[in-house]
């Protein structure tokens, strides 16, 4: 298996130093640049999802991040070359996503001959009513719908370890710069496209740190938005109070066009997206990618994260990104304390296992019943589900304990309440109010490593990759705030981002 991994890695180095269509260069390119090449005539949608599409079906064999493609993919592009070439006059055509290849991890439905399945058997063949409301977002601006990426089954809520970027749909997520490596998720494959160059932009979900972890692992950035920012509605659930969804991307000014295009208010998720449409800054995210941006930027160092041993590569490199944030005009306030961090990172006994489960159970029926078809009609159906097929579902590797325990669950109890108010607690008197205190624009942490003091009470997170280890794989630095902070992470991420430019192509290592 081993001696096989590295023939296709052989096989992929070769055909990515080949990597080009009719001179404007793909392999990295951001989506302005794809814009500039339509506009020259050097690049058309057709071509480039052609590209995509070949890229796909070469890697795919080794990294396993897409479950399946579009087929009606280079219909789509080709309706957005024809209406570039009909000159009429088109709101969407000039610019944004108009004949960008996004692809979506499998959670998010789309109503079209693509399966949304969350990597599971079990959904394969349900027939959704309408697209995600972020996916109706992006078609509105024109992009195409390149195919689902993989994605830990279930988002990683399955079992306690989750399952290592494993689906039973997409098998074995791999790190595309050392394949040994942990690819991290949920939204694995949606990470390693965005860095494999397998799509222009990607999309995914965010329960507690699904986005920021995948994204740090792979070298790409991911945002994770302030809860309600874009809509839930379509998305296979695991909790209201938790969920989002957020671009992975190659760059931050990608990330960013890719949220433009997917926050605002939508009526199937009304409550969490009408409070959140008051963050929504006039004119858009893109006025906030300011190469000066960390200029006057308050940005705590919490004690905790960085526990790096000093003359590790990770200590060295994270102590010249804080020389450089400071020569760009940073405030970085050190040796500052999250109140009760243990806690709050005690992810088993926090309280998110108390009501994480029965709002999945209640979340997850609501979603199936509002299928057109569907093969399983509840959880108690997933679970015998996965009993019928134990070798497929890898049950004796994996099990299905949250499962089994959110079936045990009936609805949001006392004991529910109980641990929700005391993660609001947790948040209210931790980060929260020690961002108020001492008036931070964001906090900055390694990798995912702050992601459940972000998620327990909704709030944003940017990931912007930071470096890459002594054996080859990478690490990132999340810079996180309070709900509605976009704008400032906004600019410190793409400031920071811009000083740095650290990222680099995968290299395929065994």
């Amino acid at each position: 298996m081993a001696r096989q991994r590295l023939l296709l890695a052989a096989a992929v180095l070769a055909f990515i130093a080949s990597s080009s269509c009719h001179g404007f260069q793909i392999e990295e390119a951001t989506i302005d640049a794809i814009h500039e090449g339509f506009k020259n005539a050097s690049l058309t949608s057709t071509a480039l999802v052609r590209f995509y599409l070949d890229r796909i079906s070469r890697l795919n064999p080794l990294l396993h991040a897409v479950i399946e493609v579009n087929p009606d993919a280079l219909r789509q592009a080709a309706r957005a070359d024809a209406e570039r070439r009909s000159c009429r006059p088109c709101r969407r055509c000039g610019g944004g996503l108009h004949g960008i290849p996004v692809l979506l991890k499998d959670n998010i439905a789309t109503r079209d001959r693509l399966n949304t399945t969350a990597g599971s058997l079990a959904l394969l063949g349900s027939v959704v009513r309408r697209d995600a409301g972020v996916v109706r977002r992006l078609r509105q601006a024109g992009a195409v719908v390149l195919g689902k990426a993989n994605m830990e089954e279930w988002a990683n809520f399955r079992n306690l370890e989750g399952t290592g970027g494993w689906s039973a749909r997409g098998g074995q997520g791999r790190n595309p710069y050392v394949l040994s490596a942990d690819p991290c998720g949920s939204s694995t494959g949606s990470a390693i496209a965005a860095a494999a160059n397998m799509a222009a932009v990607t999309l995914g979900t965010e329960t507690d740190g699904s986005i920021l972890c995948p994204a740090s692992l792979n070298s790409v950035v991911g945002i994770k938005p302030t809860l309600g920012l874009t809509s839930r509605a379509g998305v296979i659930p695991i909790s209201p109070r938790q969920d989002t969804v957020g671009p992975i991307c190659r760059t931050i000014s990608d990330a960013v066009r890719v949220l433009d295009a997917i926050v605002g208010y939508d009526a199937r998720d009304a409550v969490a997206t009408r409070k959140a449409s008051r963050y929504i800054p006039r004119g858009g995210y893109m006025q906030f990618l300011r190469t000066d941006g960390l200029r006057g930027k308050r940005i705590g160092i919490p004690n905790g994260f960085f526990n790096y041993p000093n003359g590790t590569v990770q200590y060295t490199i994270f102590h010249q990104h804080l020389d450089t944030m400071r020569k760009h005009g940073a405030i970085l306030i050190e040796n500052i304390n999250i109140a009760n961090l243990g806690v709050i990172l005690d992810v088993l006994n926090n309280g998110e296992q108390i009501a994480l489960p029965a709002e999945f159970k209640l979340s997850l029926d609501a979603y199936l019943s509002d299928l057109s078809y569907s093969p399983v009609h509840s959880l108690a159906d997933v679970i015998a589900f996965n009993n019928a097929h134990p070798i497929e579902e890898r049950m004796k590797d994996f099990g299905q304990l949250i499962f089994l325990v959110a079936e045990n669950t009936t609805g949001i109890g006392a004991p529910q309440r109980a641990a929700i108010q005391e993660l609001k607690k947790l948040s209210a008197y931790g980060l929260e109010k020690l961002m108020k205190e001492l008036k931070l624009d964001a906090i900055m942490t390694p990798n995912d490593s702050a992601a459940s003091v972000l998620a327990i009470r909704g709030m944003p997170g940017i990931t912007v990759p930071a470096g890459y280890g002594k054996l080859g794989v990478p690490f990132g630095i999340c810079f996180g705030g309070l709900k509605g902070y976009e704008p400032r992470l906004i600019e410190i991420a793409y400031a920071f981002e811009q000083a740095t430019r650290v990222r680099k192509i995968p290299t395929f290592s065994p």
